[in-house]
């Protein structure tokens, strides 16, 4: 049986072949223009409560607590900024993935675009996001469950490719199960359309301007009237 290093290299090694030979696959596979009002609210709830689990996570799970320390953060304050923090941005996720399956159940078009890889995508990001708040909510007396000092360091262990899987033996069961979801719908990734978190327009903030003129037919002159089908320069 494979290990997270071999998962790792394998999820690699899948997001190159699509990135390679399925440019036109690696897509959002937008439905916008099937019905736009209902998802002009619900994108946004859903993708800001999603970047703000992410970054959750992030400090969460990559961040020591002595870094956290040396900043003169407390364990209680950190307790409270993650429970406080991590609930508010799991409701906002989740209220957006509701919102959007309202949206695709509701609206014949966009349901008949709707796929089963669609279905086990919304099935597994509320999945993974419910279990987190209610594990963080299990254990919120207190300063909560330290996951810190077992979840965190065995997360980091992964991506060294030595998991440290004694941290993850007496953690709580909600807390693994989520684990493995999560895991699991990392693995999912490059084969649905959250592929398209690797495709950022970080290069739109370096491109030269468009500059927009005006036509002034005082400079141009008036644009000959023509019929729709009539060739130009006919």
């Amino acid at each position: 049986m494979g290990g997270p290093g071999d998962l790792a290299r394998g999820l690699g090694g899948d997001l190159g072949w699509r990135y390679r030979y399925d440019k036109y696959g690696w897509t959002t596979r937008s439905s916008q223009v099937y019905e736009s009002r209902l998802l002009n609210i619900a994108s946004p709830v859903f993708h800001h409560g999603i970047l703000f689990v992410l970054a959750g996570h992030v400090i969460g799970l990559f961040v020591p607590t002595s870094w956290t320390e040396s900043l003169g953060v407390s364990e209680h304050t950190y307790h409270l900024f993650s429970l406080y923090g991590g609930t508010a941005a799991g409701v906002l996720t989740v209220a957006g993935i509701v919102l959007l399956v309202y949206r695709r159940r509701t609206r014949a078009p966009v349901f008949r675009a709707t796929t089963g890889n669609d279905k086990a995508m919304y099935v597994l990001l509320v999945g993974a996001t419910v279990l987190g708040m209610t594990a963080k909510l299990s254990h919120a007396s207190g300063n909560g469950y330290d996951y810190r000092e077992t979840i965190a360091p065995w997360a980091r262990s992964l991506f060294t490719l030595q998991p440290k899987t004694r941290l993850i033996e007496g953690v709580p069961v909600l807390f693994q199960v989520h684990a493995v979801i999560g895991m699991v719908l990392i693995a999912f990734v490059p084969y649905s359309r959250l592929v398209h978190m690797f495709s950022a327009p970080v290069r739109y903030l370096f491109r030269p301007y468009v500059v927009y003129r005006t036509r002034d037919p005082r400079q141009l002159g008036p644009r000959p009237e023509r019929r729709g089908w009539e060739r130009l320069g006919g």
